[in-house]
């Protein structure tokens, strides 16, 4: 039996069954294109190109594998969006919500080690853009930098590590995480549920049984999903640019698009700041979201009330509109001080005071709870971040300069 208030589709929207299956597909056909795939340098671009030319129905496989991949990654982040945005992480919901930022983190490391198997030109300075970050890191930056390639540069040491974590490290945490996630869903009593409506029914007459009310629903959802991976495959195929060529970079040189947000930020931004304080304050602060917010709130509808819903939308808004003039001032000011004061501590404390005002704002002027007001701050953090991921995607060209995507 389920309650009959959380099987709307626009409570959870199949956000976390669309993640199971594409996992699965994932899966599936990451096995079939492991047949042909030889991760060695010399032969890996080779066994790709025999994949989408040779291989019966080797090209849609191969794209269903990588659109899977990416699919995954945005419908996660919603995911977790919907968790937040409707208060399922507190109580018994709890600690289920740091194993789903462990499943978050094994999924764009499942993504990174992929992105480099191709051996082609998009995927070899991607990684190595993405490695060099680790550069910046104080102390044990060149260490690590080391580490995940395996060497000094991206080489045969690189490609055979990131194939091992690709094909195995990481489908065990993936499995692991994902039964310890479902069970600790089960445990809690399902998906937070909304409140009952003036009037209407509670306890056993307002539940549903699993099947057919449920159980149909989630296998409608799960093949619209095949149904739209296998035509993105199937019209759009995956990339497969040049072969990989250590002597000659592109231009620009970008990291997967997951990670362009943190490319974005180095652009404006001290390194050190960039690729670790900002990271490391926001990934914590992300982790602790439950234990640093109330139980006792009301939970389970969007946006908490409509006074959640109004603090939100503002701090929307403002990172919408703020997040592009800081990036096209600091563009248009690029000469100005860019060391550890003016491009670190400075931008960190004009952050924590704009964090720090969007609560007080939410508190005070709107009279929203603790909880409302922390929702706030993270759609603030959130949707700048975005915003910069999408500038890092589509507006930077050549040289890492603005321009229209039209010109890239």
């Amino acid at each position: 039996m389920v309650p009959a208030r959380t099987l709307p589709w626009t409570h959870t929207f199949g956000l976390g069954g669309s993640s199971l299956v594409l996992i699965t597909l994932l899966a599936a056909t990451g096995i079939l294109n492991q047949l042909v795939y030889q991760p060695v340098p010399g032969v890996a671009y080779d066994s790709v190109v025999s994949i989408q030319d040779q291989v019966p129905f080797g090209a849609l496989v191969r794209g269903v594998h990588w659109w899977s991949a990416n699919l995954l990654v945005v419908v996660l982040l919603l995911h977790v969006a919907r968790v937040f945005l409707t208060g399922g992480y507190h109580g018994a919901r709890q600690f289920n919500w740091v194993i789903g930022c462990g499943l978050l983190a094994a999924v764009l490391a499942n993504n990174f080690t992929g992105y480099l198997l191709p051996w082609d030109q998009l995927a070899y300075w991607a990684v190595t853009i993405s490695t060099a970050m680790l550069a910046y890191l104080p102390l044990v930056g060149d260490t690590l930098q080391q580490v995940a390639r395996g060497g000094p540069e991206i080489g045969t040491q690189t490609l055979v590590s990131f194939y091992t974590i690709h094909t195995t490290i990481v489908p065990v945490a993936l499995i692991v995480l994902m039964g310890f996630h479902f069970w600790r869903v089960r445990r809690a009593g399902g998906v937070v549920e909304p409140p009952a409506a003036p009037g209407e029914a509670e306890g056993d007459e307002a539940k549903r049984l699993f099947l057919p009310d449920l159980l149909l629903r989630e296998v409608v959802q799960a093949l619209v999903i095949v149904a739209v991976v296998v035509v993105l495959a199937a019209l759009f195929g995956a990339p497969l640019d040049e072969r990989a060529n250590p002597g000659m970079s592109t231009n620009p040189a970008k990291a997967p698009w997951y990670f362009m947000g943190f490319q974005e930020l180095l652009i404006h931004l001290h390194p050190t700041f960039a690729v670790l304080v900002f990271p490391l304050l926001a990934g914590i602060g992300f982790l602790l979201l439950p234990y640093l917010t109330a139980d006792d709130e009301p939970a389970g509808r969007w946006f908490l009330s409509p006074t959640g819903r109004r603090t939100a939308t503002l701090a929307a808004v403002a990172a919408l509109m703020v997040t592009p003039l800081l990036v096209i001032a600091d563009e248009l000011l690029s000469g100005g001080p860019s060391g550890l004061i003016g491009g670190g501590v400075l931008p960190l404390a004009l952050a924590a005071g704009a964090a720090a005002g969007s609560f007080v704002l939410a508190r005070r002027r709107y009279g929203a709870s603790v909880n409302e007001a922390v929702q706030a701050v993270v759609i603030l953090v959130a949707v700048a971040f975005a915003v910069l991921t999408l500038i890092g995607v589509w507006f930077r060209g050549e040289g890492m300069a603005l321009v229209w995507p039209w010109q890239r």
